[in-house]
């Protein structure tokens, strides 16, 4: 069985193609590496994937199942989370409160609007284990608007793992990062151990290779090349698409 199938995705938008029959098969514990160039359709492949967008037509299957018409809201539930290629954090809470928002969207707590967090010691327990796990433990109470973007792009990582996701979708997480933070989201992302399979989009190639096993090239929402990474790296048309020539 499949982590992560797309059968014939295709989505448009009016005579715009931005998904062209595209087809995925990512199996339980890979680390496939998703790239192509601006335009090339990569994270509106994954807001089709999560639900965030409904395809024209195709299929997409997690572990097994179709989840193509699940709302996205109940997607979490079934094994699934992502993180985004621009942050969507409250600045003024604190981290652990951050973490903690991410895990009460997966409890039937989250219809009560008088909830009291600070109240939930099991849901405050497993936010502060998540942000253990991404080394920031020890700032937990700290405001995310006296954070780093480096430590904000580790915030949204701990959220997404706190939710225990099977397959994990890592929009773009190395993008804004200096040299010594995409250090350490590369060896934080290197840690998660193999139950969880991944999926990354990214455009910092030197970063990305060294975590993909596999590779799909995107371009104008089609898959044109698909394979390891050497196989991809010497394809001809990976030079074409990136270099112009």
């Amino acid at each position: 069985m499949s982590a992560l199938t797309l059968t014939n995705l295709c989505k448009s938008f009016g005579g715009l193609h931005v998904t062209r029959n595209v087809n995925l098969n990512v199996a339980p514990g890979e680390r496939r590496l998703i790239i192509g160039p601006n335009g090339a359709g990569k994270t509106t492949l994954f807001n089709q994937i999560t639900g965030e967008l409904t395809p024209d037509s195709g299929q997409i299957a997690l572990l097994g199942s179709d989840i193509t018409r699940v709302p996205s809201r109940r997607r979490p539930h079934l094994g699934m989370a992502r993180t985004y290629q621009i942050i969507t954090l409250f600045p003024q809470n604190t981290i652990v409160h951050n973490v903690s928002l991410a895990l009460l969207g997966l409890s039937p707590l989250r219809w009560n609007p008088f909830i009291d967090l600070k109240r939930q010691g099991h849901i405050t327990e497993r936010a502060h284990e998540a942000l253990k796990r991404v080394g920031l433990g020890h700032i937990a109470e700290r405001p995310l608007s006296q954070t780093s973007y480096g430590e904000r792009r580790r915030v949204e990582i701990a959220m997404a793992l706190a939710q225990n996701p099977k397959v994990l979708l890592l929009d773009e997480p190395f993008a804004g990062l200096s040299i010594d933070e995409r250090h350490d989201v590369h060896e934080l992302l290197m840690a998660i151990p193999r139950d969880v399979t991944m999926v990354m989009i990214e455009h910092n190639m030197d970063v990305a290779l060294e975590f993909a096993e596999r590779i799909t090239l995107l371009h104008f929402g089609e898959v044109i090349v698909e394979g390891t990474r050497a196989e991809v790296v010497a394809d001809p048309r990976t030079r074409e698409v990136y270099l112009g020539h």
